[in-house]
């Protein structure tokens, strides 16, 4: 009976183990990607900013160019420059939340493998296979 238990117990620990590393997978990810967008929008602002006030510029709309002033392209960079900022240190605060579970996670893995060394030798015999 108290075998079954720690067995439960420890399926339910890997399981949540494996959801954690899976969002903390993603919200790396997405840190990677603000961070590509945010160096894109900085890189555009500074070839912005060495142009004339009155240089014909383009945005890309798709597959299409449409003429426009540059100020409205600074504006436009800009605001994305901060959007993804912003966007990070909301990921920063996830990631740092879900490290936090992680270690939780794996502290209480340990603690059960402790009260139960057979499960440690169970967990290692089928791991092996």
């Amino acid at each position: 009976m108290a075998d079954d238990n720690i067995r439960t117990a420890f399926l339910e620990i890997q399981g949540r183990m494996i959801e954690t590393t899976a969002k903390l997978k993603q919200v790396q990810n997405q840190m990677r990607t603000k961070e590509g967008e945010k160096k894109r929008s900085f890189l555009t602002l500074e070839e912005l900013r060495h142009l004339p006030d009155d240089t014909n510029t383009y945005k890309s709309i798709g597959r299409t160019f449409v003429l426009e002033p540059k100020s409205v392209l600074m504006t436009e960079q800009e605001q994305k420059l901060k959007d993804s900022e912003t966007a990070i240190s909301s990921l920063e605060t996830s990631k740092e939340y879900l490290e936090k579970q992680m270690a939780e996670v794996e502290n209480n893995l340990r603690e059960l493998l402790q009260q139960d060394p057979g499960l440690a030798r169970q967990i290692m015999s089928m791991s092996v296979m």
